[in-house]
């Protein structure tokens, strides 16, 4: 039988695997246009590349034994801790609206190592308003431009709160020991500058700062991805990932990125 095969020449074999092959591949192509359109997708697990097991090993690479979540709103950024990236230490998570907040507190309660704060943190101390989104999440102390709206229209703003500031400069010391590895999470809409500035003193004891950066404006006097990585180069991070974030439908215009940073030597620290 071998030889009957081998008799109809090379073409036989190259032409039947071609075959299954692009049968294959159209199977699987319409598969996916099918999960796309429902918002899903199929694609081959690479954990040098996926995201979330790319994040699992930069956070299990360093000690992080407390994660500053500032931004919070109902937990969310919480939850991917716990669930996706396995990280059991502490989590002090800040989100200055009251409904939000709520949802945060029943999930807080659960969690022996999980407090919440109600106040927003930034360069000053005091009160502020906050223009509050539909959708919550994008909720910011600054005015939304034109882009973001448009890429968003269920982001427009439908009120405002008063809300407490605070800067992490004048609560650190109550929150993080000597010693532990910090890890700061900044997700704002727009304030993360403010936020750094009012972070300036404790900076040196944080290891590692994740930011939500805009790529172009979407909100005014905000500080966008150039500013806010010189800012924080010049205090010694090194940007060691970089994942795509809120992007227009419409154009597929990326608008914003998660960006990481790493300080691979602490400064010393004077008194």
């Amino acid at each position: 039988m071998r030889k009957q095969v081998d008799e109809l020449g090379p073409s036989f074999n190259v032409r039947g695997h071609s075959e299954v092959a692009g049968l294959s591949m159209t199977l699987k192509h319409e598969v996916r246009r099918r999960l796309w359109s429902l918002g899903y997708d199929l694609a081959r697990f690479k954990p040098e590349s996926h995201p979330i097991a790319r994040r699992r090993r930069l956070m299990s690479s360093w000690r992080i034994d407390v994660v500053l979540d500032v931004g919070a709103n109902a937990g969310q950024f919480a939850h991917h801790l716990r669930s996706d990236l396995g990280f059991e230490g502490r989590i002090c998570s800040f989100e200055p609206l009251s409904v939000p907040f709520r949802r945060l507190q029943s999930l807080v309660g659960k969690d022996p190592n999980w407090q919440a704060f109600n106040f927003a943190l930034g360069d000053v101390e005091g009160m502020a308003t906050i223009n509050v989104a539909a959708n919550s999440e994008s909720s910011s102390m600054l005015e939304m431009l034109p882009l973001h709206m448009e890429a968003a229209p269920e982001s427009r703003f439908v009120g405002t709160e008063d809300v407490e500031i605070r800067m992490l400069d004048a609560i650190f010391h109550n929150l993080c020991h000597s010693g532990e590895g910090v890890y700061l999470k900044i997700d704002a809409q727009g304030f993360e500058g403010r936020v750094l500035r009012g972070a300036d003193r404790c900076l040196p004891k944080i290891d590692t700062v994740q930011v939500e950066m805009s790529l172009t404006p979407l909100y005014s006097d905000e500080l966008t991805f150039g500013a806010l990585y010189q800012l924080l180069r010049g205090k010694g991070y090194v940007m060691v990932g970089l994942e795509p974030g809120f992007t227009n439908p419409q154009t597929g215009q990326l608008l914003q990125a998660d960006a990481i940073f790493h300080r691979f030597e602490r400064p010393e620290i004077t008194t």
